[in-house]
């Protein structure tokens, strides 16, 4: 802190400014506010230090400055040459917690006990020398130590210490950094360790290839949309070898959503050639004929049938042979399934399912349709799966039902492992192929957390 500066704790700040979620923010100078934009956060953290460097300029000395964002209050001294310094303690925001309901009560199936057994007298077991030299060695035995057990490399490398954090990238520690030239190094903010936490997770190491499967069985649930972000998330932290595929036993949309290639073939047309792909030479790239590569979100689409006229159809047999031949070349399938909780391609997807991803908006239509879901995977035999399921849900408009949102928290948290929420996101709206790049920053943190959830399941 500089020494000529008094800290904003015992001091009004001269200029007051506000980051907002939209790439936007808003500066206000001697009662003038003042609009500022940028591509991202970090852009508009930018533009405000710029702006409040000018005015500590034409001062001629050096400015209080009192900026808030989703991470708190941050108390910031700017100087006339544009350095930067912390002016005080950081006030973080206080986010109630919201309460954890009990896991509910499974009344016992079995058959009462009888009355008359309940009061008859406890029966002293027989006395036996076989039971009671298993409970009690002889005097004379002599004592029996198991052998240590020497380590290996393994436990060598398992035995480091983890890797220290490094320097803040993000916020206003961030841009302190930065401004300083690294004089100034603060700590990652609680949000940035989390996203980094988050990172690693998805980045686990997967003891062979995984399948996650997406449900809902009522039409625009997000499941489509799900199921490209979080295969676009796994492929962008992972680096590849993630597929996106559309099991609807008919005409699905993931095809329309993903973005297009240089032919039209879908599983139908890898169905019929699959046993090109018998040979133990055949590679991932023979693929590209039948998926459809994703760009810088460096994952695959499978997409379904999309002829209106056609009679094709994938049943439970023709999704085991797709499942047991695309398992060879993608460590991660993401599982688009359609609305047909009856059909046997939607069936064998559940059976195959590492990991189930439950998905709904926050509406009362699509709310049932997850809650019937869980019901009837349940009464299928399925109820471990679900336990260890995560339900998303995804916000429908800028401002969501809160009381159906709690309901629905409620309800998905006593069966499913973790119930995360995503936000609603503009770009998402038109139901145009999915552009990575124009998603909101704070879209593509929440669906790395939820991503997160899920990898912690595989």
């Amino acid at each position: 802190m500089s020494p000529d500066v008094p800290a904003l704790t015992n001091t009004t700040a001269d200029i007051v400014a506000a980051v907002q979620t939209d790439t936007t923010g808003e500066v206000t100078i001697d009662g003038s506010r003042h609009r500022v934009t940028g591509t991202d956060e970090a852009g508009v953290r930018e533009e405000i230090i710029g702006l409040v460097v000018e005015t500590a300029r034409n001062r001629g000395q050096s400015v209080l400055l009192q900026v808030s964002d989703e991470q708190g209050e941050w108390p910031l001294t700017v100087h006339p040459n544009g350095r930067v310094e912390s002016a005080g303690p950081v006030v973080l925001p206080s986010r109630p917690t919201a309460g954890v309901l009990p896991p509910p009560v499974v009344p016992p199936t079995h058959a009462p006990t009888p009355a008359a057994t309940l009061v008859q007298p406890p029966v002293a077991a027989p006395t036996s020398a076989l039971f009671e030299s298993l409970l009690t060695p002889p005097a004379d035995a002599a004592p029996t130590f198991a052998a240590p057990v020497a380590p290996n490399l393994a436990d060598f490398l398992s035995s480091r210490p983890p890797a220290p954090a490094g320097p803040a990238e993000q916020g206003w520690q961030g841009v302190l950094r930065r401004l300083s030239g690294g004089l100034v190094s603060p700590t990652p903010s609680s949000a940035e360790r989390a996203q980094r936490t988050a990172i690693a997770a998805v980045q686990r190491s997967l003891n062979g290839p995984r399948t996650i499967v997406v449900l809902n069985p009522k039409g625009g649930a997000h499941k489509t949309t799900a199921t490209l972000l979080i295969a676009a998330t796994f492929g962008i932290y992972r680096g590849g070898y993630t597929l996106a595929w559309d099991n609807n036993e008919t005409m699905g949309t993931l095809g329309v959503r993903a973005q297009a290639a240089r032919h039209t073939n879908t599983a139908v047309d890898l169905l019929r050639d699959l046993d090109r792909f018998g040979d133990a030479r055949s590679r991932v790239g023979d693929l590209d004929n039948y998926v459809r590569s994703q760009g810088d979100a460096q994952f695959d689409a499978l997409a379904s049938d999309l002829d209106p006229a056609g009679a094709a159809s994938i049943d439970d047999d023709a999704f085991r042979k797709l499942h047991t031949t695309l398992s060879r070349f993608y460590r991660v399938l993401v599982i688009d399934t359609g609305n047909n909780m009856r059909a046997s391609n939607w069936e064998a997807a559940v059976d195959t399912a590492d990991q189930l991803v439950i998905v709904s908006t926050i509406r009362e239509d699509t709310g049932y349709g997850a809650a019937s879901l869980i019901d009837g995977l349940r009464q299928k035999g399925h109820a471990d799966k679900v336990a260890q399921a995560v339900t998303v849900l995804a916000s429908p408009s800028k401002t969501a039902d809160e009381q159906l949102s709690k309901r629905l928290h409620d309800h998905f948290r006593q069966l499913t492992r973790t119930v995360v929420d995503v936000p609603y996101d503009a770009s998402l709206v038109g139901g145009g192929p999915l552009n990575i790049d124009a998603l909101a920053p704070r879209t593509r943190a929440a669906w790395l957390q939820a991503t997160a959830a899920i990898a912690e399941g595989l």
